[in-house]
């Protein structure tokens, strides 16, 4: 064979090789896909800022019933840590010594502690404190204080929830943050004190999104209740 004739079959060769891969010359790239690693999306409590937990066991602790009354002219606040954030309650001891009573009590034996907010209503309130998970658990006693007949369920007003055939004023356990502006309830629920810290956790809790029970989609735990008094 000539040597033109040599020289166009050693191009046809080349050329052989550059369309059947990726590029010529490198044993490395040999044209193979990579595989691309997949990522789980965030659950939308981790999307919001929240930790994502597990739901907790249900809780069957039952107390007797306290006889402690918060003291006028002090100042009392509960620390609530939950897995989207911390916020303070301050308690009213001037208009619901009883109730605020009741609920430091609780707190300090640890009652709320890995309990939820087992119930989101956007717009309206969020409520937790029910060791059930399911909005029909208490402590185990009730206590009956009335609310001011002036009080409004503003923004930021904490109550304690009851059943409809419970007299006004009627509380255990669970209570509930407004989170509207004006929550137009009517003044049959305990009140219990104001939010005055992390605000913007409450409202966070409050835009979570919630399956057809008005549960969220991933539970939101309560950590800690401390109440402190000064």
């Amino acid at each position: 064979m000539s040597r033109p004739a040599l020289r166009l079959a050693a191009l046809l060769a080349v050329l052989a090789c550059c369309g059947a891969t990726a590029a010529c010359g490198s044993d490395k790239s040999s044209g193979e896909a990579t595989a691309t690693p997949t990522s789980t999306p965030p659950s939308p409590a981790e999307a919001s800022g929240c930790q994502k937990v597990s739901a907790p066991q249900p809780k069957g602790t039952k107390l007797a019933k306290p006889d402690e009354r918060l003291q006028a002219g002090k100042t009392y606040v509960a620390k609530l840590v939950t897995t989207c954030g911390e916020f303070d309650i301050t308690l009213d001891p001037k208009r619901a010594p009883r109730t605020g009573g009741s609920f430091e009590y609780l707190a300090d034996k640890g009652f709320f502690d890995g309990l939820t907010f087992h119930r989101i209503v956007p717009g309206f309130v969020i409520q937790g404190g029910d060791p059930k998970g399911d909005g029909s658990g208490g402590p185990g006693y009730s206590v009956v204080e009335a609310p001011p007949k002036s009080l409004h369920y503003t923004k930021g007003v904490v109550a304690m929830a009851k059943t409809q055939t419970e007299k006004p004023g009627t509380s255990g356990s669970q209570f509930f943050v407004v989170t509207a502006e004006d929550a137009q309830l009517p003044p049959d629920y305990a009140l219990l004190g104001k939010v005055t810290k992390g605000q913007d956790v409450v409202d966070k809790i409050g835009a979570l999104p919630t399956a057809t029970d008005e549960q969220p989609v991933d539970p939101v735990v309560i950590r800690s209740v401390d109440v402190t008094a000064g």
